[in-house]
């Protein structure tokens, strides 16, 4: 290709000119977004498109019986917005719905965002350097589009959830739903219910349930562990906290300071578990088996072989479960492990000719796991929505550090291969943002028309993941999300490592990883340069020295690092 000759551009070198960026979902990736790319990307024009008509992502849609986080509420918040205020150790969905949007108002995160809208496609346009959006307002189904320099897709890991395809489920003549579609107006009171799947929402929703059901027919397709607790910590009595306790978070912030630290180191020191062989697995495996007979009681010996793996802890996403091995021991509860056949005008038939007629049938049954998005995005000849679907080309999500897609540019992808094993979510969608305001910045400040990860770059890194996984119990052969649902399935829901060192690997990103076109119609990279001066230069008051600090205030650590000490620039304080 012929270059055109090179001029200068008039404008000083640390001038940000707007960019552009659309970011499709408001659950916790797209808060946070709100949040912090505002804060750390100069010049920022941001749009969120959620389909819901509030924040929060699956805690705006599940309203189950029993919805709650598996995870202490304490270590499932903002590193930088704490909530001494939490009422139980594992919140109920609602008082973690009212967090988020707490966050969401506080930090000024609604105004970027417009709700009740579906994506309908993306499509890159490469003489442009820019993505069109097309989206669909929900209410009028007036259809329009968006530009935007860069799209992140940051819909999370349930976004879309699934009745199963077992045959006959149109015949079904009862109250049929799956638990992420939960009607607020079924009562089970006296009524006979069916309780497909034993995931997280299954676990949550069946001892509610029992109480209420004159009986539940609780159809186990895996095995699962059932977890004490993640870290071995303390926890409340009835894991609710008192308003002694409480008070104390509230008006001590040190006290509180340290109770956080003391949970979250507990939740990172997790790691070792996962490695196939290790003590800490091993000993996990002992301990769990125990447990959970001593939870069954009485009915351990009839259903514990029904529920109890053959894999590792860990393979499956562990859950603690307050109250489910309870309920599984109870009277009015039939464990059914046999394979379900097909569904009845009246119930459901299982392989061995049993039908079993129910008034409802609850499907936790769970989500879309393969991480394909539910509609197009393309660029060029790549549609991710197609090619990171079982029977696509390659078949999964082949990502760039769990963040960028080869051959797709200014695209970034929050989650798979992302969250690190041990460690909380939160921190991993905080960096990831963060990194996504390093990405944005250098676009913007460099000049930059697209940007994407090399497929080089990308096969090292897919090369690391599956030489990583392999050393782990997650390929011991379970059906989880973190494989795509795909026993024994090559891992894209998890970080190959550890919490830390995805965070860690985060701090600086490998620019050298990245293939680059530049706007200068010359495609010169340095034509960002621009005319030689910066706008400290042209101004008659400005501080030229903004290095210099009073002796002994130094931190040589980090002197000279801070991008934003040495380019301010236009952001939201």
């Amino acid at each position: 290709m012929t270059r055109s000759e090179f001029k200068l551009e008039d404008h000083p070198l640390d001038e940000y000119p707007q960019i552009e960026v659309i970011v499709i979902g408001a659950g916790i990736s797209g808060i946070t977004a709100g949040i912090l790319l505002p804060r750390k990307v100069p010049n920022i024009k941001l749009e969120i498109f959620e389909k819901n008509a509030d924040v929060g992502g699956v805690w705006e849609v599940n309203k189950y019986l029993g919805v709650r986080c598996d995870v202490p509420a304490h270590a499932y918040q903002y590193s930088f917005e704490s909530n001494p205020g939490w009422t139980e150790y594992y919140a109920k969905g609602e008082e973690i719905s009212q967090y988020w949007k707490r966050a969401a108002e506080k930090y000024d995160a609604y105004k970027y965002i417009t709700f009740n809208t579906k994506v309908i496609r993306s499509e890159f346009n490469e003489n442009q350097g820019k993505w069109n959006v097309t989206l669909q307002d929900i209410n009028t189904g007036n259809i329009y589009e968006r530009q935007a320099h860069i799209l992140i897709l940051a819909t999370g890991y349930f976004d879309s959830w699934k009745l199963p395809d077992y045959p006959g489920l149109g015949e079904y003549e009862g109250h049929l739903r799956h638990t992420s579609n939960w009607d607020p107006s079924f009562d089970p009171k006296d009524k006979s219910v069916a309780v497909i799947g034993n995931g997280a929402s299954g676990i949550q929703v069946l001892p509610q349930l029992q109480r209420l059901a004159s009986h539940v027919d609780h159809y186990v397709r895996n095995p699962t562990w059932i977890g004490s607790q993640f870290g071995g910590e303390n926890i409340p009595e009835n894991l609710v906290f008192s308003p002694d306790q409480i008070a104390l978070f509230k008006s001590d912030p040190v006290a509180y300071y340290k109770y956080r630290k003391t949970l979250e180191n507990s939740h990172s020191q997790q790691f070792a578990a996962v490695i196939k062989g290790s003590k800490a697995n091993e000993t996990a495996k002992e301990k769990y088996t125990e447990l959970m007979k001593a939870r069954l009681g009485k009915a351990s010996e009839e259903i514990l072989p029904k529920i109890l793996p053959s894999f590792s802890p860990g393979c499956r996403r562990l859950t603690p479960g307050p109250g489910y091995l309870e309920a599984l021991g109870q009277d009015n509860v039939t464990v059914i492990s046999t394979g379900i056949e097909r569904f009845t005008k009246k119930g459901i038939k299982t392989i061995d000719g049993t039908e079993r007629e129910v008034d409802a049938i609850i499907c936790a049954t769970g989500a879309d796991t393969s991480f394909a998005p539910q509609f197009p995005i393309v660029a060029g000849e790549v549609d991710l929505s197609k090619d990171w679907r079982a029977g696509g080309n390659p078949g999964f999500p082949d990502t760039y550090l769990g963040i960028a897609v080869p051959k797709v540019p200014n695209f970034l992808f929050i989650h798979s291969n992302s969250t690190g094993y041990g460690g909380t979510l939160i921190r991993t969608v905080e960096t990831q943002i963060t990194y996504a305001a390093q990405f944005i910045r250098k676009v913007s400040q460099q000049g930059i028309k697209s940007i994407v990860p090399s497929q080089e770059a990308t096969d090292d890194f897919r090369e690391y993941s599956d030489a990583f996984f392999k050393q782990t119990v997650l390929l011991d052969g379970c059906s989880s999300w973190y494989n795509g649902g795909i026993p024994g399935g090559r891992i894209h829901g998890l970080w190959p490592g550890s919490n830390s060192q995805s965070a860690y690997l985060r701090l600086n990103p490998r620019w050298e990883d990245f293939e680059y076109k530049y706007h200068n119609q010359s495609g010169n990279r340095f034509g960002f340069l621009g005319n030689g001066w910066t706008t400290l230069d042209k101004g008659d008051e400005s501080d030229l020295t903004p290095y210099l600090h009073v002796q002994g205030t130094v931190d040589l650590a980090t002197i000279h690092e801070h991008w934003n000490s040495i380019f301010p620039g236009n952001v939201v304080k």
